[in-house]
C-alpha cells in the first residue's frame, strides 16, 4: 500500500507540476506504517496485554492511541483533524438527510449479503472499534497529510475536494481489499467497492461538518448492520 502510495503519487507529481508536495506525500507514508504497525501488534512482537480474543482489540486500540497522538501534534491539529464534537455552523441541516442516505444504503446491503449470527463480542467489537480506529486514520490524520500533499481543489456539493481525498478512500477500500494468508496474496473487487464508495461520503461529511463524530457513528452502524439483519 506504500508503495502504491508513493507510486501513484509520484506519477500525479510528474503530471501536475507544483502541486505535489513530497515532504507531506512521505508524512503520509509514515502514518499508513504507524497504523499498520500498530493494528498487527508491532508485526507481532508486542506482547498480547489484552485477554485472546477473536477479534483484534489490542492492534485497533494502539493503531486508534497513536493517531489522536499524531492528531494533537501542531501540524495537524484536533480540529483540523477532525476530532471533535463540534460541528460547522449550518451543516446538519445538509448532512443528515445524506446521513438518511447512508443508513438506508447499508440497510439495503444488508439485506442482500446477509451475515450469520452475531455474538455479544463481535457485535460491541463492530459498534465501537472500527469506527473509531478507522474514521480517526483514515478521514483524520491520514486525510489532513494528503490534503497538504496534494495542491488543487475542486469545489462538488459544496466542499472542496483535492486528489488527497480520493486517494484516501482508495487507501481505505485497498487496506479492505487486499489480503495476505498461508503465503499468498489476494484482492477482492466486490470488498474494494463496498468500502471505498461509501467512504467518499464519510470524507463529504467530515469537510462538510469538520467533525468525524457522523462517519464514526455510521461507520459503526454499517459494519453492525451488517450482522444484525
Amino acid at each position: 500500500m506504500i508503495a502504491l502510495l508513493l507510486g501513484v503519487g509520484g506519477l500525479l507529481g510528474w503530471g501536475l507540476p507544483g502541486r505535489l508536495s513530497w515532504r507531506w506525500l512521505l508524512v503520509a507514508a509514515g502514518l499508513v506504517l504507524l497504523n499498520d504497525l500498530m493494528l498487527t501488534n508491532g508485526y507481532g512482537l508486542f506482547p498480547d496485554l489484552l485477554p485472546k480474543s477473536d477479534w483484534n482489540w489490542q492492534g485497533k486500540i494502539l493503531a486508534l492511541v497513536a493517531t489522536l497522538a499524531v492528531g494533537a501534534l501542531p501540524a495537524f491539529g484536533r480540529r483540523r483533524s477532525g476530532l471533535t464534537l463540534q460541528q460547522a455552523a449550518g451543516s446538519l441541516k445538509t448532512v443528515l438527510p445524506v446521513a438518511g442516505l447512508y443508513v438506508g444504503l447499508f440497510l439495503v446491503l444488508a439485506m442482500v449479503f446477509p451475515n450469520e449470527p452475531a455474538g455479544p463480542e463481535t457485535l460491541a467489537f463492530q459498534l465501537t472499534m472500527p469506527g473509531l480506529e478507522e474514521e480517526a486514520f483514515y478521514r483524520g490524520v491520514l486525510l489532513v497529510a494528503l490534503g497538504e500533499a496534494f495542491a488543487g481543489r475542486v469545489r462538488i456539493l459544496g466542499v472542496d475536494w483535492g486528489l488527497g481525498a480520493v486517494l484516501s478512500c482508495a487507501l481505505f477500500g485497498l487496506a479492505h481489499a487486499f489480503g495476505y494468508n498461508d503465503g499468498r496474496f489476494s484482492f477482492d473487487l466486490m470488498t474494494m467497492a463496498l468500502t471505498a464508495l461509501p467512504s467518499l461520503i464519510a470524507v463529504w461529511l467530515v469537510l462538510k461538518t469538520r467533525s468525524l463524530l457522523l462517519p464514526v457513528l455510521l461507520h459503526n452502524f454499517g459494519n453492525a448492520i451488517m450482522l444484525m439483519i
